[in-house]
């Protein structure tokens, strides 16, 4: 008898709304696949750029923490002061994004081994789901305004915004697989 593979995704417990339940038991498949992917790095390579400007694997993990707490903030709770510093222990900034053309990664983020970047993401993540658990059905429907840089307005739901941060952590686990893929084959054949 062959094997059987089982792929069931099940709505997150303990959510008011099931949608956002959903949302999040997606998010968590992300972070899943990603925490997977990440596993052995050191510090060296969560620092490596193909070349400057370019963004390191290191600065795209403390990203996807801090754009969890910010939309998580800005969308889910209506807070238009935002501040990561106290979910995650690092500002909007630190990220070190974007990078002008010619830099290299962030100098607080040099040196910092994987277990850093593990925390930010663990914490971000327990930020995002005391929030998203209080959501409710009728919410997901709720439209916030948000007054842009540039002086426009845009209009967004709850929905959208889970649906955002979701994707935005689903392309940034991509550019870390590929970036680990282009290391190995680069910098990794070389310390053989």
């Amino acid at each position: 008898m062959a094997d059987v593979v089982m792929s069931l995704l099940k709505p997150a417990e303990g959510f008011r709304s099931r949608e956002a339940a959903s949302f999040y038991a997606q998010l968590e498949d992300q972070a899943r696949i990603l925490h997977e992917s990440i596993q052995g790095m050191t510090p060296q390579e969560l620092e490596w750029q193909p070349e400057r400007g370019m963004n390191t694997i290191g600065m795209l993990l403390a990203h996807n923490a801090i754009v969890d707490v910010f939309w998580t903030q800005l969308a889910i709770l209506g807070i238009t002061e935002t501040d990561s510093l106290p979910a995650l222990g690092i500002s909007m900034d630190d990220d070190g994004m974007p990078l002008a053309p010619d830099a290299e990664g962030p100098a607080n983020l040099k040196g910092k081994p994987l277990a850093f970047y593990e925390d930010l993401l663990s914490r971000g993540r327990a930020f995002v789901r005391e929030a998203w658990a209080k959501v409710s059905d009728a919410d997901m429907n709720k439209e916030i305004t948000r007054e842009r840089p540039d002086g426009s307005r845009r209009i967004l739901s709850i929905r959208w915004a889970m649906y955002h941060i979701l994707e935005h952590y689903a392309g940034h686990r991509g550019q870390v697989q590929v970036l680990r893929h282009m290391y190995r084959a680069t910098v990794g054949s070389l310390s053989k």
